[in-house]
C-alpha cells in the first residue's frame, strides 16, 4: 500500500493518509458484528480528492488487485457495510457542509450528521422524515446508503422518496449529476459518445429488456432496503428514468456520493401519543386494521424485554437527558408503575398522530381511543386521558429509541448480534408470524429486544450474544436460517431499512431468486467492472467470507 500512497500524493491528493495500527483496528468495526481490518484510511478534503482516488484506484486494479474502497461516515451500519479489507474512505471529517437549506429542499455534503441537519431545516419549520432511530449518531450520507427508514416511514416513505438529486463520482474517476430524466432527456443522455452516456444505455437497455422481471420482483411489503432498487428507476407509463432510486440504497457498491439534495416537508407543530399495553398478541389482527384505518403519523412497538431494560438502566437516561428532563421522566413513570403491578405488557404499541392544532391531534386520537374500548387493552394518552401532551410521551419514545444503545453500552458480559435486526412481514401475518418468531429465539437461547414499526410491519431484533465463543457463533447460521426462512413463507423481506451489507447479502437469491440476483450483478458491472467499489457486498457478497469476520474479540 506504500506503492499507493505514493501514487496519491503525487496525484494531488490533499486529504489525510493514515495506516497506523490503531487507526486501522478503529475502522475495522462499525455497528455489525464483523471485523474486517483495512489497509489504509484516508479522509479526502473534498470531491476533486474523491475523483483523484477513484481514478487511481480505476487505473491501478489490475496491476493491485488488492485496491478497493468503501464508504464511510459515522460507522453505525449493522450490516457490515462500512468495513472492509483495503481503503476506507471516511467522509465524516471534511464533507460536512450543509450548503443550503429552505422551507421546501435541502443541500447538504453526505458526512453532515442528521441531528446537525435537522437543526437547520427546523430553522425553516421543515423536516426530512424519514430518519433512523439512530437518528442522533449517523450521518445523512449513511441513510442515502442505505435507504433508511424509521419511525415516520408509515406516513412519508423512505429516504428514497426524498432525494431529488444527487452528486456521484463513478468509477471512470469522475463527478456526474443524477437526477430524474423525462423520456427526452434520457434519449439525450444516451446519445452522448461518453463514459455517462454508456451507462445510461446499458442501464436502460437491461430495464426496458427486463421490464416485467424487474417489476414483479420487487417485495410486496411496505419497505424493502435488499437487492438494488431497479424497480423504481425506468417507469413506461410516466417516462421518467431515475437513477437517484438506484444509486440510494446501493451502500457504496455503484460508486461514491458526494452531494445530497433532500425535498423537505413541514414539521408538524402538534403530536400526540395514545399507548396501549398487550399482554397477549392474540387480537393484534383485529387492532392492526382498526389502527391503520385511523391513518397514524407512526405506529410503533416495543417488547417487555425493552421495557424491563429500560427499567434496569433508568439511571443511563441521567447522562442523557440532564437533571431537570430526568426527574421530570422519573415523575412521568409513576402512573405506569402502578399498571406494570398487575403484570408486564408483552407488547407496548405506540400510535402518534400528528397535526397543525392541538385539537386536531386530541380529536383523532379521542376517535381511535373510542375504537379500541372494545378490545379491552390498556391505554393512556400521552400519560393523561384528557389531556395530551408531547412532553408526557417522551419516555417511550426513549425506551423506543435507545434500547439498542443500551444493549450495546450496558450489558456487559454479552454483545449486540444484529444478525436477524431487520425483517418485514406485511402486518396481516403478524398474529401469526410473531410467536412463531419467537419460538425460533426461545429454541436459541437468544436473549433478544424486539422493537419495530407495526404499521409496516418493520422489525428489529437485536439478540446479546457471547459471539467469541464457537458455540454461540455456532447459533448464527442456523438461528439466521429459520427467521429467514419464516419471513419469506410470509413473502416478506429480509431487510426493511438496513440493507445487506455482509450479513444479508448471501440471501439475495433466496430473497429474489437466481434471474433477478443475475440482473443484479449485470448492474454492478455496468457501474463498476473492475469491482473497486465496497465488494463482498450486494450481488457479491459470500456467507463463507462473511462467516470468517465475525468478530471475535470485544
Amino acid at each position: 500500500m506504500d506503492e499507493f500512497k505514493q501514487k496519491l500524493t503525487a496525484a494531488g491528493f490533499r486529504g489525510e493518509l493514515d495506516d497506523s495500527d490503531q487507526t486501522r483496528e478503529f475502522y475495522s468495526h462499525d455497528a455489525s458484528l464483523f471485523e474486517v481490518k483495512p489497509q489504509l484510511v484516508v479522509m479526502p478534503k473534498d470531491s476533486k480528492d474523491v475523483q483523484t482516488l477513484v481514478g487511481l484506484v480505476s487505473a491501478n486494479k489490475k496491476k493491485m488487485p488488492e485496491l478497493s474502497l468503501t464508504a464511510r461516515s459515522a460507522g453505525t451500519d449493522m450490516s457490515g457495510g462500512a468495513v472492509n479489507e483495503g481503503i476506507i474512505v471516511d467522509f465524516s471529517k471534511h464533507f460536512t457542509k450543509i450548503e443550503s437549506v429552505t422551507p421546501t429542499e435541502a443541500r447538504t455534503q453526505p458526512g453532515v450528521f442528521y441531528r446537525d441537519f435537522e437543526k437547520e431545516t427546523l430553522k425553516k419549520g421543515a423536516l426530512m422524515p424519514s430518519y433512523p432511530a439512530s437518528r442522533d449518531l449517523c450521518t445523512v450520507g449513511g441513510m442515502v446508503a442505505n435507504n433508511s427508514g424509521g419511525e415516520k416511514s408509515l406516513e412519508y416513505g423512505k429516504v428514497k422518496d426524498f432525494v431529488t438529486e444527487l452528486k456521484v463520482v463513478f468509477a471512470d474517476g469522475k463527478e456526474y449529476v443524477v437526477k430524474p430524466l423525462n423520456k427526452r432527456e434520457l434519449i439525450k443522455k444516451m446519445g452522448q459518445k461518453d463514459y455517462e452516456g454508456q451507462l445510461y444505455k446499458r442501464l436502460f437497455e437491461l430495464c426496458e429488456k427486463n421490464y416485467d422481471v424487474i417489476h414483479n420482483a420487487e417485495p410486496k411489503v411496505s419497505k424493502n432496503s435488499m437487492g438494488y432498487n431497479l424497480w423504481y428507476v425506468w417507469n413506461r407509463e410516466t417516462g421518467i428514468f431515475d437513477l437517484t432510486k438506484l444509486i440510494v440504497g446501493s451502500q457504496g457498491t455503484l460508486g461514491f456520493v458526494t452531494d445530497i439534495t433532500y425535498r423537505l416537508v413541514p414539521k408538524r407543530q402538534h403530536s400526540g401519543l395514545l399507548v396501549v399495553f398487550l399482554h397477549d398478541i392474540d387480537r393484534l389482527g383485529e387492532i392492526i386494521p382498526k389502527v391503520l384505518e385511523h391513518k397514524p403519523a407512526t405506529f410503533e412497538s416495543f417488547d417487555d424485554a425493552t421495557l424491563i431494560l429500560s427499567i434496569k438502566f433508568m439511571p443511563s437516561f441521567l447522562k442523557m437527558l440532564g437533571v431537570k428532563k430526568f426527574i421530570r421522566l422519573l415523575i412521568s413513570l409513576i402512573p405506569d408503575g402502578f399498571l406494570l403491578l398487575r403484570g408486564i405488557p408483552k407488547l407496548i404499541l405506540m400510535i402518534e398522530f400528528n397535526g397543525d392544532t392541538e385539537d386536531e391531534v386530541r380529536q383523532k386520537i379521542r376517535a381511535l381511543h373510542k375504537e379500541l374500548k372494545t378490545n379491552r387493552v390498556r391505554y393512556e394518552i400521552n400519560g393523561q386521558e384528557e389531556d395530551p401532551t408531547e412532553a408526557s410521551s417522551e419516555k417511550f419514545w426513549l425506551m423506543r429509541r435507545q434500547s439498542f444503545s443500551l444493549l450495546r453500552s450496558k450489558v456487559k458480559d454479552k454483545h449486540t448480534a444484529p444478525f436477524i435486526d431487520d425483517l418485514v412481514v406485511n402486518p396481516e401475518h403478524l398474529t401469526e408470524f410473531l410467536p412463531k418468531l419467537r419460538k425460533i429465539v426461545k429454541k436459541y437461547d437468544l436473549f433478544a429486544t424486539i422493537a419495530g414499526h407495526m404499521g409496516d410491519g418493520n422489525f428489529h431484533i437485536i439478540p446479546l450474544m457471547k459471539i467469541e465463543e464457537e458455540k454461540e457463533r455456532a447459533k448464527l447460521l442456523p438461528a439466521m436460517k429459520e427467521v429467514d426462512e419464516l419471513v419469506l413463507h410470509y413473502k416478506g423481506s429480509l431487510s426493511g431499512e438496513h440493507n445487506d451489507g455482509l450479513i444479508r447479502g448471501p440471501w439475495l437469491e433466496q430473497q429474489f431468486g437466481k434471474a433477478v440476483v443475475d440482473l443484479f450483478r449485470q448492474t454492478k458491472q455496468i457501474f463498476d467492472p473492475g469491482n473497486i467499489f465496497n465488494p463482498h457486498k450486494k450481488s457479491d457478497a459470500d456467507w463463507d467470507y462473511s462467516f470468517s469476520h465475525i468478530r471475535q474479540q470485544f
